[in-house]
């Protein structure tokens, strides 16, 4: 290796070169990185030729940039990597590394640094995997060139002696991270370094190879090209933000875009998902197949799975005598044996599919709906294979439709997929539910396809929903089925949303709820088939879009139409649930209650003005995020007064979960609320301002907050929708608002979906009257918008 010349700029002008370089915007990914290294070797290479001037008794010694910095790629933010090598344990390196290292610390730069003897180097290399790896990229930055050539040798001898053990730790390593990183892919906010498809997954693949693993031809251009792309984004990310980080949030990707030179952060999130997708195929192909290699097992006999297709060695092959020219369903075949028996497909198969699977005829072939279907009731197995199929073009040349719907993001706080995997996922989810237990329907098929299609129209110009509906409309007949069930997949598409958004925005009891729902129906087996659809849809959608209570809700919601679908009267399916007996009773003999278990507090209590609002004050400062409460008030009976009872469904807004809640406080706090004795609006301002949760993002900004009444949404209340951003105590503030204007809160739904509070509540005037007079709904629009807004 030649040796390093002496930079010419001393370190004071090396440093301000390197800040010219950082600064410098014009430049963007691997050029900005390469540019950036390149600056900062000359300023180090400046500070370790100082250093040996300033020292020239210090023992020999050679600077060398490892990791990412050895690779060249820093960007704007990325630690400085470096080891100071020395010779031997000899007095004086300690001087030499201070002359080194505090010129970094001074400039505010994060260092990555160690200062070792040759052999202690090897001998760390021998037990730590990121010694290991970070010495493959070694690069010399100053001092004895003799020196830092033995330690860039030193690597790659260490790598190759110990070839398998590396190899076998780096795949143990690869999928640990994987596992609890996410995917680069299909996550709404994607980690570019250590998710799964990202930076790291990339790294990983080019230390295999220097441990003489070889990869297909084709497929390390196709990694550095997707690297790239990942490498532009984490720059333009540190350039966002200001600052070190590896996750583009969602927060941060416009300015993100803007910085990358992108057309806006959907193209920024679709070119980071289609890198991503192809990184982890590549690499999840790469690691299956060198852990066999290095698993040392025999070659199995291969197993016939299906006709003209085998099993063998954990993969699944096309016997050559099958032409996928003549049969191109023969790709579906392949993909639900793979997924039957959790294999792969065979390169050698895939790369056959995708050269001789002609473009599927408008109509399909008979019989090819029904392979779809059976690959998609193999559950969450089906989505590797789904992911092979359409790495090689294979799903949009089955399904020219599915081509806007690849890599499109979903930019807001609900969703965690993709489009494309949103969908995989329900169906997969769909299939799941249909193997467990506790949940049947009459046609299994048309819940996994109703899953597969139900947001199809996303990646078009349009509302979804309707867009959807008019290609399912045209997409079904091709598909090869008959005019019955392309209604009920219709169907399905328009009313994808109906159970979730009249079960936790309405009263379930309410004839009007379940005349509309049933009415939207028609059918018993729409029905079910929506119930499912709602479930495998709420759980591939994330984490906030699913939860008992909406389980409990939509359950009951549906019980009460299929009962009405089955021929009962409405009346039959308008029981309540809240007060039961128990609350009754206290109500009747006047006692005031407040009783808190796991996520339910029910109280019962004189129906005063305010008395509601002031319950769910205490329950914001306790840090209780109410889901649904539900209120119930009867009249002065025996002498007594008017009584009410409420019950608040909550769940817990930090990781203490409801088993951390301390009832017996929020107890006494209630107490000590409906005797007037507690200070709510000033405890609330003072928890407003200590309160630092980070806040849940969505693509745009909160909509103006609206105040709307659904005169047809009940037959017994006015229904009040209010719409506004979410705080701290905004319950509190609406419900005092709604008291203060002369209503009584017969039913609330509270929801939180990103920076919104969609709630709705049921009330009727201080007389038992609906609200109908339209001075008094100005003047409550006008009370409500004021309480948001102060």
């Amino acid at each position: 290796m030649a040796a390093v010349t002496p930079p010419v700029l001393p370190p004071a002008e090396a440093l301000a070169a390197r800040q010219a370089v950082w600064a410098d915007t014009t430049l963007g990914g691997r050029a900005y990185c390469g540019a950036l290294a390149g600056a900062t070797d000359a300023w180090l290479g400046s500070l370790a030729v100082h250093a040996r001037a300033e020292f020239p008794k210090a023992p020999k010694f050679a600077l060398v940039a490892v990791g990412g910095y050895g690779r060249g790629e820093l960007a704007p933010f990325s630690d400085i990597d470096v080891v100071l090598v020395h010779a031997a344990r000899a007095r004086g390196i300690e001087a030499v590394a201070s002359a080194i290292w505090y010129p970094i610390w001074d400039a505010g730069l994060k260092l990555g640094h160690a200062v070792r003897t040759l052999d202690e180097l090897a001998d760390l290399a021998r037990s730590d995997l990121d010694t290991a790896t970070a010495l493959l990229t070694a690069r010399p930055l100053g001092g004895d060139p003799g020196l830092a050539a033995e330690v860039l040798a030193a690597g790659p001898a260490n790598w190759s002696r110990r070839r398998k053990r590396s190899l076998t730790e780096l795949i143990e390593r690869v999928r640990e991270r994987q596992a609890t990183a996410g995917e680069v892919a299909y996550m709404l906010e994607p980690d570019l370094k250590a998710g799964h498809g990202g930076l790291r997954d990339v790294q990983s693949l080019w230390w295999a190879e220097a441990g003489g693993v070889r990869l297909p031809a084709g497929d390390s251009a196709a990694l550095v090209e997707c690297y790239d792309t990942l490498l532009a984004a984490r720059v333009a990310l540190h350039r966002a933000t200001g600052r070190v980080g590896d996750v583009l949030r969602l927060e941060d990707q416009d300015a993100a875009a803007a910085h990358a030179g992108v057309a806006g952060a959907d193209q920024l999130m679709a070119d980071v998902a289609a890198a991503g997708r192809t990184i982890a195929w590549i690499a999840d192909e790469a690691w299956a197949r060198l852990a066999r290699q290095l698993g040392d097992q025999p070659r199995s006999v291969p197993d016939e799975v299906a006709p003209g297709v085998v099993l063998a060695d954990g993969e699944v092959e096309l016997a050559a005598s099958v032409d996928p020219a003549v049969d191109p369903t023969v790709a579906l075949t392949v993909a639900a044996a793979a997924a039957r028996n959790s294999a792969r497909i065979g390169r050698g198969t895939l790369d056959r599919l995708a050269e001789q699977v002609p473009q599927w005829p408008a109509r399909w072939p008979v019989g090819a709906i029904d392979k779809l279907v059976g690959l998609l009731l193999t559950g969450h197995a089906a989505i590797p294979v789904l992911e092979s199929l359409d790495q090689r073009g294979l799903i949009t040349r089955m399904m020219p439709e599915w081509e806007p719907n690849r890599s499109r993001p979903q930019r807001n706080a609900y969703h965690r997929f993709t489009v494309d995997r949103h969908l995989w996922e329900a169906a997969a989810n769909a299939a799941e539910l249909l193997a467990g237990p506790d949940f049947t329907v009459g046609r299994p098929d048309l819940l996994v396809l109703g899953a597969l299609f139900h947001d199809i129209g996303k990646g078009y110009p349009g509302d979804h929903t309707e867009v959807g509906m008019r290609m399912m409309a045209d997409l079904g007949p091709r598909l090869g089925l008959n005019e019955h069930d392309v209604g009920v997949l219709i169907k399905m598409i328009e009313h994808h949303l109906l159970l979730p958004d009249y079960a936790v925005r309405r009263d379930v009891s309410d004839p009007a709820t379940i005349e509309h729902v049933a009415n939207a129906c028609v059918t018993f087996e729409v029905a079910e088939l929506l119930h499912g659809l709602t479930i495998a849809d709420s759980l591939a959608t994330g984490p906030s879009a699913w939860s008992p209570w909406k389980e409990e809700l939509v359950a009951d919601l549906v019980s009460r139409v299929k009962l009405v679908l089955a021929g009962a009267d409405l009346a039959e399916a308008t029981w309540t649930l809240f007060p039961d007996a128990a609350a009754l009773e206290l109500m009747a003999d006047g006692d005031e209650t407040f009783r808190g278990e796991g996520d339910r507090m029910v109280a019962t209590y004189r129906d005063t003005p305010g008395a509601f609002a002031r319950i769910a004050g205490v329950m914001a400062l306790h840090g209780l995020d109410v889901v649904t409460a539900r209120a119930h008030s009867d009249e002065p009976q025996g002498g007594r007064a008017a009584m009410a009872a409420c019950e608040f469904r909550i769940e817990v807004a930090d990781k203490r979960g409801v088993a951390g809640v301390d009832w017996r406080r929020v107890e006494a706090d209630l107490e000590l609320a409906a005797a007037g004795e507690l200070a709510i609006e000033a405890r609330l301002a003072e928890r407003a301002r200590a309160y630092r949760r980070r806040r849940a993002v969505q693509a745009a900004q909160p909509r103006p907050p609206t105040v709307a009444f659904l005169d047809e949404a009940s037959s017994n209340a006015t229904v009040l929708e209010v719409r506004c951003p979410t705080r701290v105590g905004i319950l509190y503030r609406i419900t005092r608002a709604i008291a203060s204007i002369g209503l009584d809160v017969r039913h609330a739904n509270v929801q939180t979906v990103g920076l919104d509070v969609v709630d709705t509540f049921y009330v009727r005037n201080w007389r038992n009257e609906l609200v109908v007079d339209s001075a008094h709904r100005a003047e409550i629009k006008r009370a409500l918008l004021f309480a948001i807004q102060e």
